[in-house]
């Protein structure tokens, strides 16, 4: 029997937690509940989630520090519930790392299916060989999508699934611009719900990790969206 995947629950509410953590279990996960920043970060190294449900308004560390810290060393999933719906916290929330956020009070059903749509995008798929390896290859720069490794310069980047997908679907059409809604529903597909400035902050990351080459760019096409420009 497969290992259950595990969900770290953080939010000062225990309540809130304890309903959380109820509806994951119904779905076979299992659950571990904190209520504060720091308890939050040695979960993470104790308890090893698949994927953490974090409250930004947390005590002490909030969850937008929390996400800072988990992001400087691991590609862990996140979804942060806040109670704040203002564009601004959703932005600032996906340009430190979290893959997705939702607005409390939130649906049972749908915080459990955005769960599940989550982690499959965290689930690398395995070429069973040589010539199922999907990779580009431009001077500098080397993007598999069988292994999901990106080689930069000589060195690898990690990078989480999606930031590399989006890398990726550039890369492998070159000069052709894509808008910022063709890279939502290639990139993420149907079920996200989120909007536009997603493509924006994964770009603006990958910017920071790939810089541009003499031969090649990420660039932008004012009022249309992205290409992957080759000169």
């Amino acid at each position: 029997m497969a290992a259950k995947q595990k969900i770290l629950i953080v939010d000062d509410d225990e309540n809130i937690a304890e309903l959380i953590a109820l509806y994951l279990t119904k779905e076979c996960f299992e659950t571990m509940t904190v209520h504060d920043g720091e308890a939050a970060l040695a979960a993470v190294t104790e308890f090893r989630p698949d994927l953490m449900i974090l409250d930004l308004m947390l005590p002490g560390m909030d969850g937008y520090q929390v996400c800072r810290e988990v992001r400087r060393n691991n590609n862990l999933p996140i979804i942060m519930l806040s109670a704040k719906g203002e564009t601004f916290d959703k932005v600032l929330g996906l340009e430190l790392g979290a893959d997705d956020y939702m607005i409390k009070p939130f649906d049972s059903k749908e915080l459990v299916a955005r769960v599940k749509a989550v982690l499959r995008r965290y689930q690398q798929p395995k070429a069973d060989t040589a010539a199922d390896a999907k990779t580009v290859e431009y001077p500098g720069l080397s993007i598999n999508l069988a292994n999901y490794s990106v080689i930069y310069d000589g060195t690898p980047v990690e990078m989480p699934p999606k930031e590399l997908e989006l890398l990726y679907f550039l890369a492998s059409s070159p000069n052709q611009v894509f808008t910022r809604e063709q890279l939502l529903d290639h990139i993420w597909g149907y079920e996200y719900l989120g909007d536009t400035r997603t493509v924006d902050v994964h770009i603006k990351r990958l910017r920071e990790k790939i810089k541009d080459h003499e031969q090649w760019s990420i660039a932008t096409v004012w009022g249309i969206g992205y290409k992957f420009e080759v000169k």
